[in-house]
């Protein structure tokens, strides 16, 4: 079997989607699939091509035996709605000729990664011309995404949107999605049901564990063991509302022992320093992107893990970095609405971890005030117990390579 991924993101990016899909295409490698990759130069989170990358097409076999193409793309410094759009489409032509050119490798599956929908006119004729399975899988619905967090305007340009949308989810063989709530709404959008897949975000749950310690890398960034510090690890973008952790931080700026912790980078990354400078939060402390290497120590080092989004995304962007703090046992507050995914497990779930709605700072204040008067010493049982089950890398991956075998027609190895 061959299986091209499509996709704008790909490793060595470390946060998101770039991280999943650089351990997809290997593992598919490993049991035996043959696996390209279409995708651009890493850039993401920072919004700037990472160094040892140039922004132009290339080909490259990496070491796990995965052939990656890069397609060159508009990057833009400071990121606003329209430049979003550009960039997108950027990406959708220079990739869209790429793949053109690679027909005659004849795959048996294209699995074309939302974002972005750009690329889907193209990802569709390539499977007209060489006979491959379409699987559209959708990490962010991102029409949702825009007009949710306000982006995209009203009216008109809205409503065909939306046709356009589902015009296109309707002609790819499978529509996969990362949780229930979003497989439900690419039904709404009209995708029968013989044509959903859950293939959900993963952990790998035997690096990432309760036993992992944080000390060292506490002492590291200089903080005294007893201290208790409250972490946000993952992107730093508009869509996570991260002004709420500094009104929080605000609160506490009395209580010397909560640090609040912030790693990452993002487009929204110095416009967060430059408030909580003018705030004069001295217990709030901003970290660069950790190596995967570290990722567990970091997490250790937690004694609350932040899951933050404004209001109207939680449904169309369901954030990855929950499955790893559920993976390491950590405490986890997270703001979602009741209705969304993240609201149903927390209700399902209660000690997994504690969900409030979001953009309301006294209620999540009072939350992160609730969890830090516990004793938050023993590992989350709970929330292990559910990554283990639920959210287990070779659990995960096993089922997704039996389900594109059916879809072709053939049994899993």
């Amino acid at each position: 079997m061959r299986f091209l991924l499509y996709s704008i993101n790909y490793a060595p990016e470390l946060t998101g989607i770039g991280k999943y899909n650089g351990e997809l295409a290997p593992d598919l490698v490993a049991r035996g699939i043959k696996t390209d990759v279409i995708t651009a130069p890493p850039y993401y989170p920072e919004w700037l091509v990472h160094k040892g990358f140039k922004n132009s097409y290339s080909a490259t076999l990496s070491d796990e035996g995965v052939n990656i193409y890069r397609c060159p793309l508009y990057v833009p410094a400071e990121v606003t709605t329209v430049k979003r759009l550009l960039h997108l489409a950027s990406f959708a032509l220079s990739s869209g000729v790429r793949l053109l050119s690679l027909w005659r490798t004849k795959p048996d599956v294209l699995f074309l990664v939302q974002p972005t929908l750009f690329c889907a006119p193209f990802a569709l004729l390539f499977c007209k011309l060489t006979g491959a399975k379409s699987i559209m899988h959708i990490q962010d619905f991102e029409v949702d995404a825009m007009f949710g967090l306000g982006m995209g305007g009203e009216g008109q340009f809205k409503g065909f949107a939306r046709s356009v949308e589902s015009w296109l989810l309707k002609r790819f063989d499978v529509v996969s999605s990362i949780s229930y709530s979003m497989l439900e709404n690419a039904r709404s959008k009209g995708v029968a049901e013989d044509r959903l897949m859950f293939f959900p975000n993963w952990a790998d749950t035997s690096f990432v564990t309760p036993d992992n310690d944080g000390s060292a890398l506490k002492k590291e960034w200089g903080f005294n063991q007893d201290d208790k510090i409250v972490l946000y690890a993952g992107n730093i973008g508009k869509k996570q509302g991260l002004e709420i952790v500094l009104s929080a931080a605000q609160a506490f700026q009395s209580n010397h022992q909560v640090h609040f912790v912030l790693v990452g980078s993002g487009a929204h990354c110095d416009v967060l320093q430059a408030d909580a400078a003018a705030r004069h939060l001295t217990n709030v402390h901003f970290k660069p992107l950790q190596p995967w290497a570290r990722v567990p120590e970091m997490l250790a080092l937690a004694d609350i893990h932040l899951v933050v989004q404004k209001k109207g995304a939680a449904d169309a962007v369901l954030p990855s970095k929950l499955t790893n703090i559920l993976s390491a046992g950590g405490h986890a507050l997270v703001t979602a609405e009741s209705q969304t995914e993240l609201g149903v497990i927390a209700a399902k779930f209660p000690d997994i971890y504690t969900c409030v709605e979001p953009e309301d700072v006294q209620l999540f204040t009072a939350a992160l005030q609730q969890l830090l008067n516990k004793d938050l010493c023993a590992t989350n049982q709970i929330a292990r117990d559910y990554a283990v089950e639920y959210l287990s890398k070779e659990t995960v991956l096993s089922r997704f390579e039996q389900d594109v075998q059916q879809l072709c027609g053939r049994e899993a190895k």
